[in-house]
């Protein structure tokens, strides 16, 4: 899932974050509602700056590393096993906290209810 060898997408500084965010589609095409799965590698000390969820809903998991959130600007712990959701109009913020390892997670991206 995380193989820097298999094809994947490199995004410097991501909304105005630091570091790279490397992205690996884990399907070509998700089953409804679900519109991607996707893998991603912040690199140490990288953030992925303040965004809106404007398209669609998300649930972020965090796989490994340490670091934080701010889910509409209130922040939190984000570890192994944390799971952060986004409806539609939420602001997400990134940060890895680790000097020296990747902060791992997914993020599953749905179709809004209606």
């Amino acid at each position: 899932m995380f193989d820097r060898n298999l094809a994947h997408a490199v995004r410097e500084r991501l909304f105005g974050g630091e570091g790279a965010v490397r992205v690996w589609a884990l399907t070509a095409n998700p089953a409804p509602p679900f519109t991607a799965v996707l893998a991603c590698e912040l690199d140490a000390t990288g953030s992925v700056g303040a965004h809106v969820q404007e398209q669609y809903p998300e649930i972020v998991v965090a796989i490994s590393g340490h670091g934080s959130v701010q889910v509409d600007g209130a922040p939190r712990p984000f570890l192994a096993g944390g799971v952060v959701e986004l409806p539609l109009g939420s602001t997400l913020a990134i940060v890895n906290g680790s000097a020296t390892e990747p902060l791992r997670y997914l993020i599953i991206k749905a179709q809004a209810a209606r």
